[in-house]
């Protein structure tokens, strides 16, 4: 059975976020709760609050399963919306800058006995 958490629009690119979430693909829960709190990365601590957040739902959905076999099945980061800013250029112009957003999703799935 499997469970996911998803945490929208994340002051981060997607692309950074993806960087840590790679590292957690696959692996079992403990595990990339371990990896996630010794990365040095911004993003790792929101990481890993959705991390515990799929763990939590996974809890809520079967009191009998165990959480210590809890594996990371997927986890993918999605883009969000853009953010469209100004920023003042020489001689009165604008340049247009985009601050972009994440969307992370991670499913946690207990194996088949």
């Amino acid at each position: 059975m499997e469970t996911r958490a998803t945490t929208k629009y994340l002051r981060v690119s997607p692309q950074k976020a993806r960087l840590v979430v790679d590292l957690i693909r696959g692996r079992r829960a403990g595990e990339a709760i371990n990896i996630l709190r010794f990365t040095k990365k911004r993003i790792a601590r929101e990481v890993e609050k959705t991390l515990h957040s799929a763990i939590a739902n996974a809890e809520e959905k079967a009191e009998h399963m165990d959480v210590d076999e809890l594996v990371v099945s997927k986890a993918f980061v999605n883009e969000g919306p853009r953010m469209k800013r100004i920023r003042p250029a020489p001689m009165g112009r604008a340049y247009r800058y985009q601050r972009r957003l994440s969307h992370i999703t991670i499913v946690v799935e207990a194996p088949e006995r």
